[in-house]
Order: C-alpha cells, then sequence, then structure tokens
C-alpha cells in the first residue's frame, strides 16, 4: 500500500515476480522494474474527475478490450488504464462491493493476459502467507 504525494493518490500494487522490460526513463526504470498490477483511489486532475483506477505495466495485449464489473468501469485511453469514476460508487446500492469488483475483475483480466502463476501469488481472504521456512 502507498501513498503518491505528488498526485495525492491511494493504491495497492501487486507483483508477479518477474522482470519487466526496461524503460529508458530513470525513474520509471527503476518503479516499473518488474511486472505490476496496481489499483487505488485518485481525486482527479487533468479533465478527469475523482476514479477508483486499475493498470498494468507493462500492459498485456487485450487488456483495454476486457470487459470489467461493474457496468459503470470504463478504459480510459489517455491515462492507459481502467477507471471507475467516483460519481458512479456515490450513487450505488453497495458501493463497497462495486469497488471490490473493480479491483478484483482488473486484477483477473491483467494477471490472466499476462499469465502471471496466479495459485503460488495469491492468499484466500482471512489467510496468512507462512514466513521462513
Amino acid at each position: 500500500m502507498h501513498f503518491y504525494w505528488g498526485s495525492f493518490d491511494l493504491a495497492v500494487t501487486r507483483f508477479s515476480g518477474r522482470r519487466a522490460p526496461e524503460r529508458a526513463d530513470p525513474i520509471q526504470r527503476e518503479a516499473y522494474s518488474h511486472e505490476v498490477i496496481s489499483a487505488g483511489f485518485w481525486p482527479g486532475g487533468a479533465g478527469v474527475q475523482p476514479a477508483f483506477y486499475s493498470y498494468a505495466a507493462p500492459e498485456p495485449p487485450g487488456l483495454k478490450t476486457c470487459s470489467i464489473r461493474p457496468s459503470g468501469a470504463i478504459y480510459h485511453t489517455g491515462m492507459s488504464e481502467f477507471i471507475l469514476p467516483y460519481d458512479e460508487i456515490r450513487g450505488a446500492r453497495s458501493p463497497e462491493n462495486e469497488i471490490m469488483e473493480f479491483l478484483q475483475s482488473t486484477y483477473e483480466a491483467g494477471a490472466n493476459l499476462a499469465q502471471w502463476d496466479r495459485a503460488a501469488l495469491e492468499r484466500s481472504p482471512g489467510t496468512t502467507a507462512k514466513i521462513g521456512g
């Protein structure tokens, strides 16, 4: 879990454990040295209203055309990520469920298309990873 002070967004990132193609920009080279799927909340800016977001880096082919839930979520081509506008959630009967549906469906789409080893990476809710031998 991390907080980006420059854009004031709160995010959580999952890693596949595999190296990503190296980027030319020195900051992005370090930030995206490994495959990631990141999701969070952004208060808006640059013509985009406050929204929940999710992206994969590198983006696997076919991600932008995946069917994501809930129905108010879209792929924002200018930002190269999925967004779920905050206004969609404000009027929802079950905001928590819709946010979780967005987070889970975008993660599954990215992880499946990138062929992540989900069985090795994921834990069932309420379980903890065993540390050490």
